[in-house]
């Protein structure tokens, strides 16, 4: 069986690249039944999805899927896309990702609700930012037809493991880093690209979050990889992670590297608040993010009659906001979580915010929306979503 999708990308590319003749909006089909890369599947896959077995717990991103997807690229070109069995890989250890943290990833959902799809969500736009993460880090585009055969190939084969439960999926991480054994300090030249996938249940437990306004440590500056979907950005994050989670809460709301003055994002979601009825958000920069959930709920939101205010969000102004009633709610949002209410913001020295609507009134409206297009439940009026057609060995 073959894998059945057709969709229009629209390309708008803002940053250099070096495979086209000109910066222009760039739109076409895409049919994945005439893409010609070809797929070699190793004979223990078939073994592997036959032995394998959805657990009735998933948590998050512990579960592996059975098989993964691999191509290298070597000598100015991609090779051959093979399809494996989920294990270990070997490298040299002297391969720079190692040494100069040469590597970017993504994360995309392939939803299953009550058995209908395969469905993925905005897979296009996953691959436009990971090439524009790749010109970052100084490492190579890879092909659309290239990255989406290699998501859909581990979908296709793995469909019958995609939750089949409201809110869970098969969560996808398509990843790349710098397989060259040299020291020295240059790009590397060797890649390779690989496609897990992890059923998984909800990333947060029921409940708001807590949030710690780090106000010492920065995630990224002007200037540097923040906007890139970097392993070191969130690296970068995690000893504020444990500060966190030793002070009893659970996210960091990270502020401008410059200043410590303007919000940014959370160590791995996008940041909206309620203020006055309107949905306000950081606007976009070099050391943000741009999170395709983020893109979905301001549409969504609008779409909804609601104003959405892009702009650069003093964290103090925000406080204030928030003691005289005009800040009613805040929430995070990402592919992971997609949205999650924050229940009260919080200082290192103890002193809390609470939110008025701490539940979530307009974030659950508006993650119930996003996740019906998700999951296939509603029909899809902005064409987001893409079926896969399941595949047996």
């Amino acid at each position: 069986m073959k894998t059945k999708l057709t969709f229009l990308i629209s390309y708008t590319f803002f940053f250099d690249l070096t495979l086209l003749s000109d910066i222009m909006p760039q739109t076409f089909k895409l049919n994945l039944d005439s893409i010609m890369t070809h797929v070699k599947l190793d004979p223990a896959c078939a073994n592997a999805v036959k032995n394998f077995t959805l657990p009735e717990n998933l948590g998050f991103g512990t579960v592996m899927a059975p098989v993964m997807a691999s191509v290298s690229y070597e000598k100015g070109k991609w090779g051959e896309l093979e399809l494996l069995p989920y294990g270990p890989i070997s490298m040299y250890p002297n391969a720079k990702v190692l040494h100069y943290a040469q590597e970017i990833f993504e994360g995309m959902k392939a939803y299953r609700v009550g058995g209908q799809g395969p469905f993925i969500f905005r897979p296009e736009q996953n691959h436009l930012r990971f090439n524009k993460s790749a010109e970052r880090m100084a490492m190579p585009h890879i092909p659309a037809e290239l990255f989406l055969k290699a998501c859909f190939e581990v979908i296709a084969y793995c469909a019958d493991f995609v939750p089949r439960r409201s809110g869970e999926s098969l969560y996808l991480r398509p990843f790349m880093f710098a397989t060259e054994e040299a020291l020295g300090i240059k790009p590397s030249e060797k890649f390779r690209f690989m496609v897990i996938a992890s059923p998984s249940g909800s990333y947060f437990s029921a409940g708001g979050l807590s949030v710690l306004i780090e106000r010492h440590g920065a995630r990224a500056f002007p200037g540097g990889t923040g906007y890139a979907k970097a392993g070191g950005n969130y690296a970068a994050s995690l000893l504020a992670a444990i500060k966190t989670k030793n002070l009893g809460l659970v996210q960091t709301l990270w502020l401008d590297g410059r200043d410590k003055k303007y919000i940014e994002e959370m160590s791995g979601m996008n940041f909206f608040a309620v203020i006055n009825n309107e949905l306000h958000t950081p606007q976009l920069n070099d050391s943000i993010l741009e999170g395709i959930t983020r893109k979905s709920i301001i549409q969504l939101a609008k779409d909804e009659g609601i104003t959405v205010v892009e702009r650069k969000m003093d964290i103090d102004e925000l406080i204030t906001d928030i003691k005289n009633g005009h800040c009613t709610e805040a929430f995070a949002c990402g592919t992971a979580a997609i949205i999650a209410p924050i229940d009260y913001l919080a200082e290192e020295t103890g002193e809390r915010y609470p939110l008025l609507h701490h539940e979530g009134k307009v974030a659950n409206v508006l993650r119930e929306k996003l996740l019906a297009i998700q999951e296939g439940r509603v029909k899809d009026k902005y064409n987001w979503i893409s079926v896969v057609e399941p595949k047996t060995f």
